[in-house]
């Protein structure tokens, strides 16, 4: 079984008992509608392509179900500023990995891990310097994959051979990506949190403290005026 589709059932295991709460609400999600789009990459997946032309076909499951969810993200951003660090930094991510996959070896074997997972960590760590926010990573880094296909794809119109957006482990770098870059912004984002949490908060106690000091002094000092 491939490792986006194993990833994905592990996510909808967690969100089922509730463990990805926080992270689906920062991102607007809601459990039915995160479970409705798991079961359709993982059944989209393992549907024959869609033929969009000129030898190119689409998968759903790895090109299609992404998009539309990346898309949908998008659109339902809270502001125009994250709605446009989104896509800037989808465009980003995905011209990296594409110039990434030129410079570097990309047959299996010829890196010590597997190319695809080497690339989808890339695009996690791009997509999360870049997204900045939780949803803004996580469409980078599922997005940034598909872009970099797209654009693969565009580069082979004369070949003999056919392609496929969002094939041969597209999806498995698309999960794996967007995980890593939701899982970057939670660990760091959580961590600067909380070193900052404790200095901010005992600032803010002192400062609620002193201002409390002042109005009670204020109220004694007019008490004692009145009473003259």
């Amino acid at each position: 079984m491939p490792v986006g589709v194993i990833l994905l059932l592990l996510i909808a295991i967690l969100i089922y008992f509730g463990l990805l709460q926080r992270v689906l609400d920062r991102m607007h999600l809601t459990d039915s509608m995160a479970m409705i789009f798991i079961v359709l990459m993982v059944v989209g997946s393992f549907l024959p392509n869609i033929s969009i032309g000129n030898r190119i076909s689409i998968n759903i499951g790895g090109g299609v179900i992404p998009i539309i969810l990346a898309v949908y993200l998008i659109i339902t951003s809270d502001t125009n500023q994250e709605k446009l660090r989104a896509i800037l930094a989808s465009l980003i991510t995905g011209v990296a990995i594409y110039i990434a996959g030129k410079l570097l070896p990309a047959e299996p074997g010829t890196m010590f891990i597997d190319p695809i997972i080497a690339f989808a960590v890339l695009a996690g760590i791009i997509a999360y310097i870049f997204g900045r926010s939780r949803r803004g990573a996580f469409i980078a880094g599922i997005l940034g994959i598909v872009i970099s296909d797209i654009i693969s794809a565009l580069g082979i119109f004369a070949r003999p051979v056919g392609t496929t957006i969002g094939g041969a482990g597209i999806l498995d770098a698309a999960v794996i990506s967007g995980v890593i870059a939701v899982g970057l912004c939670e660990i760091i984002g959580e961590t600067g949190e909380k070193l900052m949490g404790g200095s901010w908060a005992k600032k803010k106690a002192e400062k609620s403290m002193t201002s409390s000091l002042i109005k009670q002094r204020g109220s004694q000092e007019e008490g004692e005026n009145s009473e003259e």
